[in-house]
């Protein structure tokens, strides 16, 4: 339970994230359109630093997911041990159709983390293009002119945005 807490805290982290960062990681930056993506895998697309098409879906796809996963546990009931800790706000059997669609999601999440980790070690290995380690410096080699695109950091704005989430998640499972 603990971690689905901390997960769902991250989420709600990232979704506030993508609507008030600057960068690469607003979502309006890198949320593509169909055409986008068409000719990001025809090959017709410049590479830049940040999401490519695919990836960036790959995002919002292990976004919902992890959400639908998080959220259905706070209604969950196992009959047995645990319950969420909202399950008390359903009924019974509205609790269990939950509990169902959690557990047959989990399955999901473990297909999209299994595609997203193949797609990582393909660029790393495959195509020589580092893509951790930018995530985690902000600096990144750009393909076509040898040059370094840099992120700036903003710790500053994401440390009391991520102690905000957290003290909304505590809430929602504590007193709600």
């Amino acid at each position: 339970m603990l971690s689905g807490y901390g997960v769902l805290t991250l989420i709600l982290f990232r979704f506030v994230w993508g609507l008030t960062a600057k960068g690469n990681a607003r979502f309006s930056n890198f949320i593509f359109g169909p055409a986008t993506i068409s000719r990001f895998i025809k090959g017709n697309h410049k590479s830049k630093s940040g999401h490519n098409p695919l990836g960036a879906l790959s995002v919002v796809a292990m976004l919902v997911a992890l959400l639908l996963q998080a959220s259905t546990g706070l209604f969950a009931n196992d009959d047995v041990l645990l319950e969420g800790p909202l399950a008390h706000l359903v009924s019974y059997d509205t609790s269990r159709a939950l509990t169902t669609i959690h557990k047959l999601n989990m399955w999901f999440v473990f297909f999209l983390l299994g595609l997203h980790l193949t797609a990582q070690s393909y660029y790393e290995l495959v195509r020589k293009e580092r893509l951790v380690l930018p995530m985690i410096t902000g600096t990144k080699l750009l393909p076509d002119n040898n040059d370094y695109e840099e992120e700036k950091h903003q710790l500053f704005l994401a440390l009391p945005l991520m102690l905000m989430c957290s003290g909304v998640i505590y809430y929602l499972v504590t007193y709600v």
